[in-house]
């Protein structure tokens, strides 16, 4: 949903973008704050990508409240325009697992993630808000989302929420930004289009053809802060972008951007910009591809670029899966001839390398919180990838700690934890 900002403000902003299509002067004049899984696999060494308008309402105003030890978010405000937010612990350290929606919506699974974070290490869960089927995980109440069918009952979001909450448990909530099939095939206009004709369209994994929103189009954008807004009104504690980049699936070569000029990583950095200025004082964090730290600029020509992308947010969440790495992969000078056999040495070389990368930059505002693998590659071919359990895990979780960073988040898509990997809660 088009938020309705001030006016004047946004008058000035587009003028600005039209004549430099610079992001920052559009971050100079709309942020507010400075506050920061795909499993698909690469396949060729640095260049290649790791694969794995709206109806109106009014922006939210911010509502600073006493600090929580634990939350950033104060939920189920009865003004639906408010989003009261608390000041985040600096000294919190996620330690975490992804879940699905699927996931949180059993009472037996809740309660195993309850019991698993009352007697391990592990303290957050990030939970799917959208994830990448396009739809909304539970009954949402924005006019969009009901407009376009964009929800699916997949978990009772307030209970889950209280149930971890009423248990100390840190809560992410992870929201899809651009791999989209449900807005981008009902608003095409938002949409990639195909130099061939129609929209653009890559086979998912289920076999299905989908289409993708195209990020240069910022009618999409305010549909993702929305659905945000809402989210932490229900209680999340934290809003994480995934998918927050432009498409590489299928045949890239066909995707028409012939309409735009700006450079894919400028879009990308307006958007979490965009993010930032209309959920002020919200932790907010971007995963991207571990490979995004090796690469210069923006190499994989998704729109992620290290040294820019980390400037309007609260965390960056490098997906440093080593079976994501091709064969043969040079991270911070150090050559792997198949990276799955490696766990410890590509996760401290890829964090090792973003370190000193981000170091150079005076204005970054993220810290690292990667992602860490918790599957098998199977996909990557016989004699390329091992069984990865609870070594495997221990060895990405030292890695991290020794690269001089202290949190991390698992993933594995069907959330089969290897739980002997966690140490003891102290």
């Amino acid at each position: 949903m088009k938020k309705k900002y001030i006016v004047a403000c946004i008058a000035v902003v587009v003028a600005l973008a039209a004549v430099s299509g610079s992001v920052l002067a559009y971050r100079a004049l709309t942020k507010t704050t400075e506050v920061s899984k795909e499993t698909s696999t690469i396949s060729t060494k640095s260049s290649a990508v790791q694969s794995s308008n709206s109806s109106q309402s009014s922006t939210a105003n911010t509502q600073s409240t006493a600090n929580n030890p634990k939350s950033t978010a104060q939920g189920n405000s009865t003004d639906p325009s408010v989003i009261t937010v608390q000041a985040p612990d600096k000294n919190f350290k996620v330690k975490g697992l992804y879940l699905t929606g699927w996931t949180a919506g059993s009472d037996k699974n809740l309660q195993h993630y309850v019991d698993l974070a009352k007697k391990t290490e592990i303290n957050t869960y990030v939970v799917d808000i959208k994830d990448d089927d396009g739809y909304v995980g539970y009954e949402s109440q924005i006019p969009e989302v009901r407009s376009i069918n964009g929800w699916e009952k997949k978990y009772d979001v307030d209970k889950m929420i209280k149930t971890f909450h009423d248990n100390g448990i840190h809560v992410i909530g992870r929201i899809v930004c651009f791999k989209d099939t449900i807005l981008s095939s009902q608003k095409p206009e938002l949409a990639i289009k195909d130099t061939r004709g129609g929209l653009y369209k890559t086979r998912n994994t289920d076999g299905k053809y989908i289409t993708w929103l195209n990020p240069y189009e910022k009618g999409s954008w305010s549909y993702l802060t929305d659905i945000a807004k809402e989210a932490i009104q229900k209680g999340f504690d934290e809003i994480q972008f995934d998918y927050v980049r432009f498409a590489n699936d299928g045949q890239p070569k066909y995707m028409d951007f012939s309409a735009y000029t700006q450079p894919k990583y400028e879009a990308i950095d307006g958007f979490l910009a965009y993010a930032r200025q209309q959920l002020p004082g919200v932790v907010l964090s971007a995963d991207i591809f571990g490979i995004v730290c090796e690469s210069p600029a923006d190499t994989e020509k998704i729109g992620q670029y290290l040294e820019n992308i980390g400037k309007d947010i609260d965390y960056i969440s490098p997906m440093a899966y080593p079976s994501h790495y091709a064969l043969g992969q040079e991270v911070n000078g150090v050559t792997f001839s198949k990276p799955d056999f490696e766990p410890y040495k590509v996760v401290y070389n890829t964090l090792l390398k973003a370190k000193n990368r981000i170091a150079a930059v005076s204005d970054y505002q993220a810290s690292v919180r990667p992602y860490l693998q918790d599957f098998t590659a199977t996909w990557i071919g016989k004699g390329n990838y091992q069984k990865y359990g609870p070594e495997q895990v221990k060895e990405q979780i030292q890695a991290v700690y020794d690269a001089g960073y202290d949190q991390w988040i698992l993933w594995d898509a069907n959330n089969k934890y290897d739980e002997s990997a966690f140490a003891p809660k102290k």
